[in-house]
């Protein structure tokens, strides 16, 4: 029998044992953990992601800071805004939201933010401390995989685990995080030749191409942990993930839907972030 897992309910979990940890760190410390979100451009799907984040911040007790500015932003303004955030006391963590216009170098950005407040996991000094196995913080998307995974009590020591997908958001990361875990870990890619003969070696299958269905079920192994992580919307305003659900989902053992699966870890995974970065600044 195929399990759906439920990323609503596991989110929901998380962030009510931040909001419990974090009214005692602040009855401790007087410390209210903080997150600082920036918004360049208005690009529908960012826009609805911030929201979401604000929300979040919220729910679990934070002080949320949101700071939404025009396509046409310099780069020197926006590194100008990092620079305030990384002095301010009150503010725990930064987070800019990705894609960012074209003039402005995304890499130059992460850069500037200090890394003891990189909640998103993106800095070279956090990528550098993932590869090595000491990251201070891990990114939320993969962090929020590696939660559904365990709190679902699955084994990855000595399974195979193919990732499709080499993105420095998920792709590589999650390659990382199961490494960390024992498991034989294989990237797959727009060039990987005879996809579907890789694909269907895995015991865990995680989907982050972002094409839509792209994943059917003569890809699949029989019994499979199959995770979702795409996002895409049809013609029809249908939001699907990379994989056929309904042609997958019979021959796995553990699947994700889209949406309710990874898509609400990755919010809750950023409020876990930002409370261990309040810790480690108090």
């Amino acid at each position: 029998m195929t399990v759906i897992i439920d990323g609503n309910k596991i989110a929901q979990d998380v962030r009510h044992s931040v909001r419990k940890e974090a009214l005692n760190f602040k009855e401790k410390t007087g410390i209210v953990p903080g997150l600082a979100v920036i918004l360049v451009g208005d690009d529908p799907a960012s826009q609805v992601y911030v929201g979401r984040k604000s929300k979040a911040c919220a729910e679990v007790g934070f002080l949320s800071r949101e700071y939404k500015l025009p396509t046409v932003t310099s780069e020197a303004k926006l590194l100008s805004i990092i620079s305030e955030l990384n002095m301010d006391q009150a503010i725990h963590g930064i987070l800019v939201q990705l894609p960012l216009p074209q003039h402005i170098s995304t890499s130059k950005i992460i850069s500037a933010i200090d890394p003891h407040k990189d909640v998103d996991g993106f800095h070279p000094y956090n990528v550098g401390g993932l590869v090595s196995g000491n990251p201070l913080f891990v990114p939320c998307t993969t962090r929020g995989i590696m939660e559904l995974i365990s709190r679902t009590g699955i084994e990855l020591a000595g399974k195979e685990a193919v990732v499709v997908g080499r993105s420095n958001i998920v792709g590589k990361p999650m390659a990382l995080l199961l490494l960390a875990q024992h498991a034989t870990v294989t990237i797959c890619h727009s060039r990987t030749k005879d996809l579907p003969a890789v694909t269907r070696r895995a015991d865990v299958l995680i989907a982050a191409v972002g094409k839509a269905e792209m994943i059917k079920a003569n890809m699949v192994k029989d019994g499979a942990v199959v995770i979702d992580v795409g996002m895409n919307r049809l013609e029809n305003g249908k939001l699907v993930g990379d994989v056929a659900f309904n042609e997958v989902a019979p021959k796995s053992s553990y699947i994700t839907p889209v949406p309710g699966g990874v898509g609400p870890m990755t919010i809750a995974m950023l409020m876990k972030n930002t409370l261990e970065a309040t810790r480690l600044k108090g």
